[in-house]
C-alpha cells in the first residue's frame, strides 16, 4: 500500500443562475487570456504542480500522461492560460454540462502572482466569458484546500452556496504537497 497523507476537507459548491450585474474590468497592460487549443500533458502536469502545489491539488497528478491526454481532449472541455508579456500567471479550465451549464473546473494563479490584485480582475473575466455561452447557469467548487480568498471571492461575484460536503483525501506521499496543517486529520 502507498503511503499517503491523510487529510479532511469541506467541499463547497457554488452556483451563478445569472450573469454578474457588472462587466469585467479590463485586464492591465500585457495581460491576456487565451485558449490552448492543444494543450500537452507536460504543460497540465506544469499547471497543476505550480498552481495548485500549496492547495493540495492531487487528483490530476495522479493520473498517467494517457489518462491526462484523454481528459484534455474531451470535446466539451476548454483550457485558457493567463498570460502576461507571454509568460502564463494563471489559467481556468471549463467543462460544458448537460443542460447549459457551464462548470469551472479549476482556476487559479503561479504564486507570484497572488496578492498583486489580479486574481479578482482575472475571476471577473472568466465568468463574463462562461456567461458568453448563454448557459443557464455556472458551477465551480471550492474546498478548504484552497486558497483562503477562494470562496469569499465566489461568492462576492456572485456564486451561491449550494452545499459543503466534508471528505477525506489519501493524498500520495510520493508527491510531495505540503499538506497545511489545518487539513491535518486528528
Amino acid at each position: 500500500m502507498e503511503p499517503v497523507d491523510r487529510v479532511v476537507v469541506d467541499v463547497t459548491f457554488l452556483e451563478m443562475i445569472h450573469p454578474p450585474r457588472f462587466s469585467a474590468q479590463s485586464l492591465p497592460p500585457g495581460f491576456r487570456i487565451e485558449q490552448e487549443h492543444v494543450p500537452t500533458v507536460a504543460l497540465y502536469r506544469w499547471l497543476h504542480t505550480e498552481i495548485g502545489g500549496k492547495h493540495c491539488w492531487w487528483m490530476r497528478r495522479v493520473k498517467s500522461d494517457e489518462e491526462l491526454a484523454a481528459i484534455l481532449a474531451e470535446p466539451r472541455r476548454s483550457l485558457f492560460l493567463l498570460k502576461e508579456n507571454g509568460a502564463v500567471r494563471g489559467f481556468f479550465e471549463f467543462e460544458l454540462h448537460p443542460h447549459k451549464t457551464v462548470n469551472l473546473a479549476y482556476f487559479g494563479l503561479v504564486p507570484s502572482m497572488i496578492g498583486r490584485g489580479i486574481g479578482r480582475v482575472f475571476l471577473a473575466q472568466v465568468i463574463e466569458m462562461a456567461w458568453s455561452a448563454n448557459p443557464l447557469r455556472v458551477t465551480v467548487n471550492t474546498c478548504t484546500a484552497d486558497h483562503r480568498r477562494a470562496l469569499p471571492s465566489y461568492l462576492a461575484i456572485g456564486f451561491r452556496v449550494l452545499g459543503v460536503v466534508r471528505e477525506e483525501w489519501d493524498i500520495p506521499v510520493r508527491l510531495g504537497l505540503p499538506v497545511p496543517e489545518h487539513l491535518a486529520r486528528l
